[in-house]
């Protein structure tokens, strides 16, 4: 089987350097935000992996405690391996006022023992001990901290500040210690907290934080295009996903390159994707890249004679764990500070659970992931592995290698939940490395800071405004409704969060994707979406509902087009130019231009392109042969909607008219009036 190579995204960045320039103290610009809102005492911030994250919260944290009287500072990181990104930094050198010092006795994800409760006492012990000490910075897991507040009382932690990494670990889920253990330290008021993280949304429907425990955060968000586009020698990230049917270990040979320093993740064992045996796995990947020759001694890492350039690789193996003794020793050479900046010190590495989050690994150029993975959370972080600056690095990319939905299964439904999720995976990526959008009504008049283009705003047109500081595309839209506080904090900071709730939704994107005869666009973007937007923030008024809605259905279509114009005008085209030049061929940029448009049909474009046509089409006969009457809130929507179309056009819709999404209005107008009918039936004591 031969894979087929799906563009799901290719961003070209703007090689500006910007994102790497520091300021007197030695702060990049984020950091730079951030230190700007040290005084907060609850600050959110949302950035990509290598963006700086821990270095800017030892500034905050020195500050804090230096100056604004805070007692001590613990940092809460979610795996021992990520505690090494708080270890001793000479900030002073930069021009900073003190050093980032972390006592050996303090630094918890170094101390031997398991993370279980039985072997945390120890840590736990530590912990109230540092409490009572006049040292001031401690770094823990989170499953030790969980266990310190469990056995000390959520008293003992009053006037620290808690600075949480991997803040997505965090969920209002009643399960969740962690969130819980939250909830209260912020219901007490008398902690500071710090809470990081490079991907905010979950992989899962619950929260990361209530709504109204999440209002009282200052938020500091740097996006991944402020960031890739500000770089230094990273120039482009493509990010795609291949097809392969039979077993994985025959097509992988066709996305593996060799001459890429790569992170390979096999699937999971009970993955349908996995053989079952992963050491047999690993050897069949080692066995495609060449020759076995030998284990180096000083590493245990393979050593693989590449075979048409006879060229010697360096395999890590993190997926063999039979010898913890080598494993360890594995280990301990990819972290060996020794070697951070030596390109060639390993070529390849094969993880399994491993090298995600906070492994930081700065050449690496190939993240290939087998098998799709039920959490966008983990695809985010797995892409931030490649989304390192360094020398001579001009282009990553992202890989997902998935099996094809077998068309002769009975259930051809259910065999299209890998697809899904790899699109969803993809769309929501192309959301967030996209440029941050602030929609605006038509003719609101120049903003200041942003760049129109050569011949400037034009009064009339839809414009298109740029930020190259803050990384901000402005576009006008007409019959963009006006928004309230708490709609324009979700705008500004959460579009992308109610983008991956879209996306995830797996009733929404089925019927963008596979139903596209029975499903107009306008059942997506004016229905379902708002249903998801109600549901995630059930206190917002309808009027920001709505405000909500157009923006988040505007930023989907607008890279979706962009993508689309992208391919077809120039390869190396960016999203921006996509985004300029599709505004600029439309004949007037408006809420129903945007709402007619199905903001999957570029996804579902390159799935009619790749998948064989006879699985294609049993996919949609399975799909459309399952829809069922519109069921009472869809109607009541539809009726909502019919309302608002009768209001503008002075007439009510008609269920044979030729437009498609008139004819959906009526049939909504008739189910709920049925609806209604049996309801007043049975109150009056007929037949419902």
């Amino acid at each position: 089987m031969s894979a087929v190579k799906i563009p799901s995204v290719s961003i070209a960045t703007g090689h500006t350097g910007r994102s790497t320039h520091v300021n007197e103290m030695g702060m990049r610009p984020m950091q730079e935000q951030v230190y700007q809102r040290r005084g907060e005492q609850f600050l959110l911030l949302k950035s990509p992996p290598a963006s700086g994250k821990s270095r800017a919260l030892m500034y905050v944290a020195l500050d804090k405690v230096r100056h604004q009287g805070v007692k001590q500072a613990l940092i809460v990181v979610p795996e021992r391996s990520i505690g090494s990104s708080f270890s001793d930094e000479h900030l002073s050198q930069s021009g900073f006022e003190a050093d980032w010092t972390v006592k050996p006795r303090w630094n918890l994800c170094a101390m031997p023992g398991g993370e279980d409760e039985k072997a945390s006492k120890g840590k736990v012990k530590a912990v109230g001990e540092f409490l009572a000490s006049d040292d001031t910075t401690l770094v823990c897991t989170h499953a030790t901290f969980r266990y310190a507040v469990e056995a000390l009382g959520i008293e003992a932690f009053d006037n620290r500040l808690i600075a949480i990494d991997e803040f997505h670990h965090v969920s209002i889920d009643e399960t969740n210690v962690l969130g819980k253990q939250l909830k209260d330290l912020l219901a007490r008021e008398k902690v500071h907290v710090v809470a990081m993280t490079g991907s905010y949304f979950r992989g899962d429907a619950a929260a990361v934080l209530s709504p109204e425990d999440e209002a009282r955060f200052a938020t500091v968000t740097y996006t991944y295009y402020e960031q890739l586009n500000g770089y230094q020698y990273l120039k482009s990230l493509d990010i795609g996903y291949w097809f392969y049917s039979g077993s994985y270990l025959e097509a992988i040979h066709e996305v593996l390159d060799p001459s890429l320093k790569t992170i390979v993740h096999i699937p999971n064992v009970n993955s349908s994707a996995s053989s079952t045996d992963k050491y047999a796995e690993v050897n069949d990947i080692m066995g495609s890249l060449g020759d076995w020759i030998e284990r180096d001694p000083a590493t245990d890492f393979h050593l693989i004679r590449e075979k048409v350039t006879g060229r010697v690789l360096k395999v890590a193996d993190l997926v063999d764990d039979s010898d913890f003794n080598r494993r360890s020793k594995v280990l301990a050479a990819l972290r060996d500070p020794a070697h951070r900046n030596n390109r060639d010190h390993v070529d390849v590495i094969i993880a399994l659970g491993m090298a995600k989050e906070g492994f930081d690994w700065i050449w690496c150029e190939h993240a290939l992931t087998v098998g799709y993975r039920s959490s966008l959370t983990e695809i985010v972080q797995i892409i931030g592995r490649v989304t390192r600056d360094a020398p001579n690095k001009a282009r990553a990319r992202f890989t997902n290698l998935i099996a094809e939905p077998k068309a002769e299964q009975s259930d051809v439904v259910e065999a299209v939940n890998d697809t899904l999720k790899a699109i969803a995976a993809s769309l929501l990526m192309e959301q967030v490395i996209a440029p941050r959008f602030d929609f605006t009504p038509k003719d609101s008049g120049p903003k200041a800071g942003f760049d129109y283009g050569p011949n400037g705003y034009i009064e009339g047109q839809t414009n298109v405004g740029v930020n190259e500081e803050t990384g901000t595309v402005s576009v006008e839209i007409k019959g963009l409704k006006e928004m309230g506080p708490e709609a324009a904090r979700i705008c500004r900071e959460d579009l992308n969060d109610v983008i991956a709730a879209v996306v995830q939704d797996k009733e929404t994107l089925t019927r963008a994707l596979f139903d596209t005869e029975n499903t107009v666009p306008q059942e997506t973007t004016q229905l379902r979406i708002p249903k998801i937007i109600r549901d995630r923030y059930p206190d917002l008024t309808e009027d920001d509902v709505e405000a909500v809605r157009q923006r988040a259905v505007a930023a989907l279509t607008l890279v979706q087009t962009a993508v689309k114009t992208e391919e077809k005008v120039n390869a190396n085209l960016g999203l921006l130019q996509g985004v300029r030049k599709f505004v600029l061929h439309v004949r007037e940029l408006s809420v129903d231009l945007i709402d007619s448009i199905n903001p999957f049909g570029e996804a579902y474009a390159v799935l009619a392109r790749t998948l064989n046509a006879d699985t294609l089409r049993q996919m949609q006969e399975k799909i459309a042969a399952k829809k069922v009457n519109i069921p009472e809130d869809e109607a009541l929507a539809l009726a909502r909607r019919a309302l608002e179309w009768k209001q503008e056009r002075g007439r009510a819709a008609q269920i044979t008219a030729a437009d498609p999404w008139e004819r959906r209005l009526a049939e909504g107008v008739a189910a709920y009036t049925q609806y209604m009918a049996r309801k007043k039936a049975k109150a009056a004591g007929g037949v419902a």
